[in-house]
């Protein structure tokens, strides 16, 4: 019998159990490959009894792609009273800790949630209006006079630093510099997108 038929969970607790082990399962399959046999099997339940806590396998879904999009905008969040150049920084290095981390898991979310439920996709956008709204909001801070198409470029910057952070090389992580290099290619990027005119 496994450790997690051994005793019973309060409610929130197994919801958090089974949230937690899709997101591992997650860094391993697609979206649309994550079975709610399998989360059942590790969790040492049936898999109705995973229903009673999740009203679809779409609603599972949801919930576990919004704790991973949950967790990347806690990690990005600016401290409380940053500086513009401080809230930027917090915000890149917060993204590129996040992925380098999590990267499989990430890639799974922002390239297979667009072939996948509709519903999951819209948690996946709604993250990225948030980052794209901290760039305005980075902006905001600088005091510099807004660039034509401020809101367009904020989120075609997030769009590029999306694709930077999963295409750097993966053989690079751990290379001395590594992470100040990929940060620095973000930052100044996008300070040459929303920086004040020459």
């Amino acid at each position: 019998m496994s450790a997690a038929r051994s005793r019973r969970l309060a409610p929130e607790e197994r919801r958090q159990q089974l949230v937690k082990i899709g997101l591992e399962l997650l860094a391993e399959h697609p979206l649309d490959a994550l079975s709610t046999d399998e989360v059942a099997r590790r969790a040492g339940i049936s898999r109705g009894l995973l229903f009673h806590y999740f009203a679809s396998k779409r609603d599972y879904h949801q919930a576990v792609v919004r704790t991973a999009c949950n967790e990347l905008l806690d990690r990005t969040t600016p401290p409380p009273g940053a500086d513009a150049q401080a809230s930027l920084h917090a915000m890149t290095s917060g993204f590129v800790d996040y992925v380098r981390e999590h990267r499989q898991l990430y890639v799974t979310l922002v390239r297979g949630a667009s072939a996948g439920d509709p519903a999951v996709q819209e948690v996946v956008d709604e993250t990225r209006r948030e980052l794209a709204g901290r760039v305005l909001e980075f902006h905001r801070h600088t005091g510099h006079p807004a660039p034509p198409r401020l809101a367009l470029t904020a989120r075609a910057w997030t769009a590029f630093a999306e694709e930077a952070v999963v295409s750097w090389p993966a053989d690079e992580p751990d290379e001395p510099g590594a992470r100040e290099e990929l940060l620095d290619y973000l930052e100044s990027h996008l300070l040459k997108l929303i920086g004040p005119p020459d």
